[in-house]
């Protein structure tokens, strides 16, 4: 199915004990390009997330964020240091007797001595956290990935009225072709006519010349090629997927197409024409660079 580049996701994941918040949000790119900003107690679920979308994402550039609140209370905890608090005792009572000096140290004192208590973050249950967070990218992206085809339809549709704009085009650079050839022909013609009057001229002379010019402004290879070139593109739009690159190559060998048409073109009519067919192409170009 048919995807565009730009998207926008988001999913928020609540309970008692922590709120998960995933934003995406895209737009063109050549390559795939993944940024994750999330909060450094998370850092070690990068890569494990980078994974996960890359399963959903071909092209673009990507920027996610991810933020994390935790609301429980009982996540930290309060370590003593017994060893250091004896040490920091038996070093007071040696100097209570060196210098012959009251130790009046309480309990509330030593307990402000550097390190006898500290607090420590209980570790983490991360299989747990993973299912939350992993659930949390999961809906993001699949929201995502919905705006994308929404906005790829929305593409597709305005490439295939573009393309038919394209054909009717190339059917009156088709028709008139013959009739300059004809038109060329009768000119010849009168002017032979006007030069020699009733004198006889060969007609085979007249036959090779208008075959000459005949050949010269034949364009029938370029919109046979140029109607093959819409169909294989209408194919590739309703047929497949991730073929941004694809639709911009044939893209490429349309204009390609065009530039001869409008390079051999020796009539003002087909060379508007040609010039309103290199102007649909490059809007259909335009187009294609949004999708993935």
């Amino acid at each position: 199915m048919l995807k565009s580049m730009t998207g926008f996701g988001r999913c928020e994941i609540a309970n008692e004990d922590r709120k998960i918040t995933v934003e995406m949000k895209s737009v063109n790119h050549r390559y795939c390009d993944i940024s994750i900003k999330l909060p450094k107690k998370l850092s070690f679920y990068e890569a494990a997330i980078r994974n996960l979308l890359k399963q959903s994402i071909g092209r673009g550039k990507v920027d996610v964020y991810i933020t994390y609140e935790d609301y429980t209370e009982n996540n930290i905890c309060v370590k003593y240091n017994a060893e250091l608090a004896r040490a920091y005792y038996n070093n007071l009572e040696k100097m209570s007797k060196e210098f012959a000096i009251e130790n009046d140290i309480r309990v509330s004192s030593l307990s402000r001595y550097p390190e006898v208590f500290t607090l420590e973050e209980q570790a983490i249950d991360e299989e747990k956290l993973w299912s939350i967070i992993e659930e949390a990218v999961s809906k993001a992206t699949k929201q995502f990935i919905e705006a994308r085809i929404s906005e790829g339809e929305n593409l597709k549709r305005d490439i295939l009225a573009k393309l038919n704009v394209m054909l009717e085009l190339i059917d009156y650079i088709e028709m008139r072709s013959p009739e300059i050839v004809t038109e060329y022909r009768n000119k010849l013609m009168a002017k032979v006519n006007e030069l020699l009057g009733d004198t006889k001229i060969d007609e085979s002379i007249l036959a090779t010349e208008v075959t000459i010019y005949a050949d010269k402004i034949c364009v029938d290879e370029e919109t046979v090629r140029l109607k093959s070139h819409i169909k294989n593109m209408k194919e590739t739009l309703i047929e497949s997927d991730n073929v941004g690159r694809k639709l911009d190559f044939i893209a490429q060998e349309m204009n390609r197409e065009a530039n001869t048409i409008l390079s051999k073109a020796n009539d003002l009519a087909v060379t508007n024409k040609a010039i309103d067919l290199k102007t649909e192409i490059e809007k259909v170009r335009e187009q294609i660079q949004n999708i993935e």
